[in-house]
């Protein structure tokens, strides 16, 4: 059975995330997954959460008023080197741009747990356009081991690279 971590924050990642969860939750004969939230983007975050009725094995409750791209990052690494090390997972899937993928893609590499990066965007080449989104783009596309796509309309996951 693969152990798999999924790590968002934001109410995008976390409507991109939802239908593979779900999927990969009707086969728990082969996947164990848990989730992670950093809650970035706490309220918004919450709404999808109880839409899709989604519970987080982990809640790193890190929204707070005023909160840097700093506070984001250092906070985020610190308490997901201790899920890592809970949980120890096979795989961790982050999704898109943000500062919590970035921090997930980054912790897991530290802990040389492969990286699975789902939807990407597109690119802008220029790293500070959109800012700091295009460089966590950029950084978790060099970490990530498998890079996804899902097809829209569709349940199956694309394996664009591995």
């Amino acid at each position: 059975m693969k152990k798999i971590l999924m790590i968002f924050g934001t109410r995008p990642e976390a409507i991109k995330m939802a239908p593979l969860y779900w999927e990969l939750k009707k086969y728990p004969q082969d996947f164990n997954i848990k989730v992670c939230v950093t809650a970035q983007h706490r309220e918004m975050l919450d709404q999808v959460l109880n839409f899709f009725d989604i519970k987080p094995d982990f809640d790193l409750d890190l929204m707070r008023d005023n909160q840097t791209l700093f506070d984001i990052t250092v906070d985020s690494l610190r308490k997901i080197e201790k899920i890592l090390d809970e949980y120890n997972p096979e795989l961790v899937l982050v999704q898109g741009d943000t500062t919590t993928a970035f921090t997930g893609a980054l912790a897991a590499f530290y802990k040389k747990i492969k990286v699975g990066h789902i939807e990407a965007g597109l690119r802008s080449h220029h790293k500070y356009a959109p800012y700091p989104e295009e460089i966590n783009r950029v950084l978790i596309g060099h970490i990530a081991d498998y890079h996804l796509h899902q097809q829209k309309g569709q349940s199956k996951i694309y394996i664009m690279r591995e």
